[in-house]
């Protein structure tokens, strides 16, 4: 028989019994359309993570006031334990490239009548280089702003469309608490996610701590951000500056470190490890519904070798070998599972791009090796799954199958 042949009688056969078949089908097709959306899923989690880290930049060391606690929480003095001073002197390693104490304020950002909640943070210039800050109007304060505590602005874009600002808010005044601000800049829009400044103000740390909130330590900060240059060692670095700091902060060796330092490179390993054992339990639960699937296959598959036992006694009685039988039955298995599986995976990617957008506001990732690995999966399945019926019904005795009513 030619394979035309084969695909012919397989089909006739399938479609001889169309709603046992079409139930056969539909678990092939709930199985590889749940294995294309869980692993899209997991890949766009994994995305995500790595395209909010290079935002960041893998290369940033977060340096935060408090002592850790068993469990993570951090306790605080009544006075914070990370200065100006401390932020000067971390700089000044050779591993550092740039260096910015950063503080934050929260307050009603006004603009004639319209007025905003958001975050005023306190930075050096250095900080747009830390924080990879892109300016798409205007340009970012200097150190004389800084020396001077003058009272400049740079607006994030949702305060600028929030506050009705127009298309050009440079040179425009705005008000934070009866601090009056010349906006001179507005950052690129980034969207939500770790790192987003579309919903920050950023001024000079002078500014903040002398016009704006009046900490009661103004020479003390809570967090010192930081970046390593292109070829640093991140362990060495980490391993310098709480050296420094507990130099400077004159800890005995039986004292906890009173500061934490983060290293981004370090989160997003782990970030990146976490998804993947995710994607990978993702993919173990999707991979149930192809084995209920198979199981499903084999289930048909026996049943149309006890409907059809006198069918193959004559085919083994006018010639038939036991290959033959084999490749029949086998072909029809192949076939129904190869059917599934394409309905599944065009069904699977169009439920992809619905779903993990509207799941995770961020664009699907539709990964092909995926898409390739589910196909293969499925013809495996409905190989594996048509071997045992395949067998019976070759080595069935002619003889017996001829008598079977």
């Amino acid at each position: 028989m030619t394979f035309n042949d084969i695909l012919k009688e397989s089909w006739l056969s399938i479609s001889g019994n169309k709603i046992r078949s079409i139930l056969t089908i539909l678990g092939i097709i709930i199985g590889v359309l749940a294995v294309v959306v869980m692993v899209t899923f997991g890949e766009t989690v994994q995305k995500q993570i790595d395209d909010q880290f290079s935002a960041l930049g893998t290369n940033t060391i977060i340096i935060r006031a408090g002592a850790a606690q068993t469990g993570g929480v951090r306790t605080f003095s009544g006075m914070q334990t990370l200065t100006i001073q401390d932020a000067d002197a971390l700089a000044q390693l050779p591993e550092v490239e740039f260096a910015s104490p950063v503080r934050n304020f929260g307050g009603q950002v006004i603009f004639g009548n319209k007025n905003w909640g958001t975050t005023v943070v306190g930075v050096y210039p250095a900080y747009q280089h830390i924080q990879n800050i892109e300016i798409e109007q205007g340009v970012f304060f200097d150190w004389s702003a800084v020396r001077n505590a003058s009272t400049y602005a740079i607006l994030g874009s949702r305060i600028v469309k929030e506050l009705e600002m127009g298309n050009n808010p440079i040179g425009q005044v705005i008000r934070v608490g009866n601090t009056p601000l010349v906006v001179i800049g507005v950052t690129k829009e980034k969207g939500e996610g770790m790192g987003s400044t579309d919903d920050s103000i950023f001024v000079p740390l002078t500014t903040l701590q002398k016009r704006i909130s009046s900490p009661r330590f103004p020479n003390s900060v809570p967090t010192v951000m930081l970046r390593l240059t292109a070829n640093a060692d991140n362990n060495f670095a980490t391993e310098q500056m709480t050296l420094l700091l507990r130099e400077r902060h004159k800890l005995r060796d039986d004292q906890r470190d009173d500061f934490q330092i983060t290293d981004m490179k370090q989160v997003m390993e782990t970030m990146n490890t976490i998804a993947g054992f995710m994607k990978m339990l993702l993919i173990s639960i999707a991979s149930v519904s192809l084995l209920v699937g198979s199981i499903g296959i084999m289930n048909m598959m026996l049943v149309s070798v006890a409907e059809r036992t006198r069918e193959i006694g004559i085919r083994k009685a006018i010639g038939a070998k036991e290959s033959h039988i084999i490749t029949q039955f086998m072909s029809e298995s192949v076939l129904i599972s190869f059917i599934g599986s394409m309905i599944g995976l065009l069904l699977g990617i169009a439920g992809a791009q619905f779903l993990v957008p509207m799941m995770m506001n961020y664009p699907a990732t539709i990964s092909m090796w995926a898409v390739a690995l589910s196909v293969i999966v499925a013809l495996v399945v409905g190989f594996a799954s048509g071997v045992f019926p395949a067998i019976k019904a070759a080595k069935l005795n002619p003889i017996d199958s001829l008598r079977h009513e």
